[in-house]
């Protein structure tokens, strides 16, 4: 399985989300974050502990991952073009375009799905990210309007948690954070987003949970 993290723009947890994802899905199997973002933001996390239970390597070794891996994760550069969004429709099994709920990313974001419906695709799902706590509204309006647009979208959104830049920091997983309710709660929403993830490709997800 090939999953593609592409962000439309900087701060909306495209490589947060790409290590989690990768995370989980080295529980269903042998997995690969391969990094192709010019920041190499995923090998410096991974390079500040060396504990993740996945590999992760350049773009530029990626051949060699396609034959040894059950799983490669995509983290991509931001704002790919045309041709590069293209590509990255055609190279993978879905497609995950993380957003922040907020009105200025969604417009941002507008493009780039106009751009989607142009090339006829239909492997991507939006994943909103770092969403206000309660009593903040704007995740469920943010997934209202998206939803009521037709554009498809995981149920379950991202909250905003510092849990998530202290992992970053340690090179670690959020849920590897130790006696922290709020890193709990960050590693249960991409549980429930994996599994998500796992239906929309068709595969098993019964042990990312167990």
């Amino acid at each position: 399985m090939i999953i593609t993290v592409a962000g439309m723009k900087g701060g909306v947890g495209k490589t947060t989300t790409a290590i989690q994802l990768a995370g989980n899905l080295a529980e269903l199997g042998s997995t690969c974050l391969i990094d192709g973002d010019p920041n190499q933001s995923a090998l410096n996390w991974a390079r500040r502990s060396n504990s993740l239970p996945f590999e992760v390597m350049g773009v530029h070794q990626a051949a060699r991952a396609a034959r040894k891996y059950e799983h490669l994760i995509m983290d991509t550069k931001a704002r790919p073009d045309l041709d590069e969004l293209r590509d990255l429709v055609e190279g993978c099994d879905l497609l995950i375009i993380p957003t922040t709920p907020d009105s200025l990313a969604l417009e941002g974001m507008k493009l780039t799905l106009h751009a989607l419906e142009e090339l006829n695709a239909k492997n991507f799902r939006v994943l909103l990210t770092i969403i206000p706590p309660a009593p903040s509204r704007q995740g469920d309006d943010a997934r209202e309007a998206l939803c009521g647009a037709n554009i498809p979208v995981f149920e379950r959104g991202i909250r905003r948690t510092v849990a998530f830049q202290t992992a970053a920091a340690e090179g670690v997983l959020v849920g590897q954070i130790k006696s922290s309710d709020q890193a709990i709660s960050g590693a249960r929403d991409y549980e429930i987003v994996t599994e998500e993830l796992c239906s929309a490709v068709g595969l098993r997800s019964h042990s990312v949970t167990a």
